[in-house]
């Protein structure tokens, strides 16, 4: 796992860019073992690498082939590398090193740009061939990890982060489409980011730039629909081999490994599974002791009990996750405002005291039906009865106070969002589902419209659910979308920030494909959600972890807003003299919002101030 940053000049100069030292020293968080930089013509490559296979020196990038004519910059692992190196020592290719950079460099002098089919892992890399003067560059099926590209007339920028792509002095234009969808979502989908001119290489996708032009190539497509023709119990055996293999695959590493341990179903069938694999991985769970309900670790601990794990429990109080606010909000590099990456970011700092590497079990929820929204869109599928009430009692229960505090009136929130979305069809209910706030709320709040009145939100992101759809069409949005832009994104950031890799067995390709070639009936019936995950893994798990509703977790704003965090929403960060100096939001929205947060009737509020104060603190780094 590293940090890799890189440039080429269209106009051929051969005069180094200087900013490449300090943008590739911005990555040593990624790569805090080792960095380097790369100059050839006008060409230059910044490698910051955190050592996990291979860590000699020997290995260090960026990588030079032995006929010195190709150089890599590598983030990632390849798990098939050990394979994939032996086929190629049988043509008498000879290696230097015991590292998966040096075989995925002598793959592309192969293969060329068919190298990614090849490839089980997750990664981000960039080739330079001297000879041809060219550059490839490509970025995983699933998006696990980032990649972003700039150009203008003169030149291309690439990086693992933006924050090394800004250290380039480049205009700083914010893209006025994301502003709106952040402003929905609490996060930016790809390929727009929240500059101008700043794109994320999308996930599944190749570049090869020759003479300035770049040729882009999408080499990975999710299955469009269920294709499965099997039995219930085939799918199940199908699936659990699959699993098994995909763990034993991400366990190559020389470093310490471990696993993420919640308490939920998705990483206690890791932590179990791995568990079988090899009996001295420990096991890590975070608690929550200021907020019970939302506390995990009794499941967390049968689990571990039951695979024989060295489990840790991390006791997280509301204190530890304030004080880590100004560390988590100054390492993300654009808007994003998911709260649970404070958590995230406190467990990836003390699992990073014990291990190098841990397993996570993200991916799952996406992949099988897992949300609660996923429920939503099967009772908005299947009409019944309690639909047409539901439809009908919209007004009421807008009318009812709404709040995350208090379980009543979350109900009621809830049923409001199911009442205002089962009346819509296609990808207007999903996007509402999917939305924080509306379009019309980002409308009031922004003084810079919408800029094409014609195209919705969502258009432009590769996200097709038609009227007649099926739940299918759900979860294959979730993946395009919420997956590698929010998830991800999250564990990414909080974890790179804390120099600790993490590794999500559960998109493994070959899991993915089988997952999205299933039909709705396995993953989602009136009785239970995750169907076939639940089903292919009850006698491994504990019986208590069966049949309670899933709880996620809610970081306590509301509190923070109305006592820590008070005095730098309300006389700071959204003050009246900062709003209006600011230039970019209406203070009559923000007004309404701040009374609303110390009403009775919440609401959404603290979601949308929380994506606020995440914008501020990043706009004041990033642009003033």
């Amino acid at each position: 796992m590293c940090g890799i940053v890189g440039y080429y000049r269209k106009d051929n100069a051969t005069e180094k860019l200087n900013d490449l030292e300090k943008a590739t020293s911005t990555l040593s968080k990624r790569g805090p073992d080792f960095s380097s930089t790369y100059y050839q013509g006008n060409i230059g490559f910044g490698h910051a690498r955190l050592s996990i296979i291979d860590t000699s020196a020997g290995a260090n990038q960026p990588f030079v082939d032995s006929t010195g004519r190709y150089v890599i910059i590598f983030n990632g692992e390849i798990y098939n590398f050990k394979i994939l190196k032996r086929q190629l020592e049988k043509e008498g290719i000879k290696f230097i090193t015991e590292s998966d950079t040096e075989v995925l460099l002598e793959l592309y002098i192969k293969y060329g740009e068919n190298v990614t089919d090849h490839l089980n892992g997750f990664f981000a890399f960039a080739i330079h061939d001297k000879k041809d003067n060219t550059l490839f560059l490509s970025r995983d099926r699933l998006g696990i990890k980032p990649l972003f590209l700039y150009q203008d007339n003169d030149k291309i920028i690439f990086a693992s982060e933006i924050k090394a792509i800004t250290e380039f002095r480049i205009e700083k234009e914010l893209h006025i489409p994301s502003l709106h969808r952040y402003f929905q979502l609490n996060y930016i989908p790809g390929p727009d980011t929240i500059f101008e001119h700043i794109k994320q290489i999308e996930p599944g996708t190749r570049l090869f730039i020759k003479n300035g032009e770049i040729e882009s190539t999408k080499y990975y497509h999710i299955p469009n629909k269920p294709t499965y023709d099997g039995g219930y119990n085939q799918a199940q055996q199908k699936l659990k081999s699959l699993m098994l293999k995909s763990i034993e695959r991400r366990l190559i590493a020389d470093v310490p490994v471990g696993s993420f341990l919640s308490g939920g179903i998705d990483s206690s069938i890791i932590a179990l599974l791995t568990s079988t694999i090899n009996k001295s991985i420990e096991s890590f769970s975070i608690g929550f002791p200021d907020e019970p309900y939302y506390d995990e670790t009794e499941y967390a601990k049968a689990v571990a009990k039951k695979g024989g794990l060295k489990h840790h429990i991390i006791n997280v109080h509301s204190k530890d996750m304030l004080e880590a606010l100004p560390e988590v909000v100054d390492y993300i590099d654009q808007p994003f405002a998911d709260s649970s990456a404070l958590p995230v970011f406190i467990l990836s700092r003390e699992v990073r005291k014990h291990v190098t590497v841990a397993l996570s079990g993200d991916g799952a929820d996406e992949l099988f039906g897992g949300y609660r929204k996923h429920m939503a869109h099967f009772k908005a599928l299947n009409k019944s009865l309690v639909n047409a009430l539901i439809k009908t009692a919209g007004p009421i229960f807008n009318l009812a106070p709404q709040s995350r505090q208090n379980a009543l009136a979350d109900k009621a929130r809830q049923a409001a969002r199911f009442s205002q979305g089962i009346k819509r069809k296609g990808i207007e209910r999903y996007w509402h589902w999917a939305s924080i706030s509306t379009e019309a709320y980002t409308c009031d709040l922004l003084k810079e419209k919408w800029p094409d009145p014609i195209k919705r939100p969502w258009e432009e992101l590769g996200i097709d659910i038609p009227k007649k759809h099926h739940l299918h069409h759900i979860l294959q949005a979730d993946v395009k979308m919420l997956l590698p832009n929010d998830m991800l994104t999250k564990v990414d950031l909080m974890s790179m920030a804390n120099s600790l890799e993490v590794r999500v067995p559960f998109l493994d390709h070959e899991i993915v494909n089988f997952a999205m070639s299933l039909p709705d009936s396995f993953k989602i019936n009136e009785h239970s959600q995750k169907r076939i995950l639940q089903d292919t893994f009850k006698r491994e798990l504990p019986k208590e972890l069966f049949n309670r509703p899933k709880k996620g977790f809610e970081v306590p704003l509301l509190n923070w807003f109305r006592k820590d965090l008070f005095e730098l929403i309300f006389n700071d960060l959204l003050s009246k003299e900062t709003i209006e100096k600011q230039n970019i939001f209406n203070y009559s929205t923000i007004e309404k919002l701040k009374k609303q947060l110390i009403s009775s009737n919440q609401g959404d509020s603290q979601a949308r101030i929380w994506a606020l104060i995440a914008f501020q603190q990043w706009y004041r780094k990033y642009i003033n």
